[in-house]
């Protein structure tokens, strides 16, 4: 799964304690059954203006043919992106180094360094925010 974390790790931080305050442009899966493996983003709807033969027309783009009415967030994993991962790792990130297999990610919490890795940048960082919070625990 290229450019984006893994279901499962993303169970792991939000299982650790990782808090998703949701926003426009975040991913995130439902954890319903029926919805298995499908991938949502926020978005705000934004309402146009189109000009047709027949006269204008509103339109409201991001409608979709079916409607989700609304779900619990415990029915919810937040599938942060790399920007999002780097600010939740704040002061301990030291640094992102690229390698022959992926990525390296260096974070340093009470003058000690650990380092992961992982082929994907945003799994490597992913990985490094649950040691993050593990360490915390």
């Amino acid at each position: 799964m290229d450019g984006m974390i893994s279901i499962e790790l993303a169970c792991r931080l939000r299982d650790a304690g990782v808090q998703w305050k949701p926003a426009s442009g975040d991913r995130f899966v439902v954890t319903e059954p029926e919805m298995s493996g499908e991938i949502f983003v926020l978005s705000e709807m934004t309402v146009e203006v189109h000009r047709l033969p027949q006269g204008q027309v509103i339109g409201f783009n991001g409608t979709t043919e079916w409607a989700l009415d609304s779900v619990e967030d415990s029915h919810t994993v937040w599938l942060p992106r790399e920007t999002q991962l780097r600010e939740l790792l704040a002061g301990t990130f030291r640094r992102l180094d690229r390698t022959t297999e992926g990525w390296r990610v260096t974070i340093e919490v009470n003058g000690s360094q650990t380092v992961v890795a992982d082929e994907d940048v945003e799994q490597a960082y992913a990985k490094a925010l649950l040691q993050l919070v593990e360490l915390g625990s």
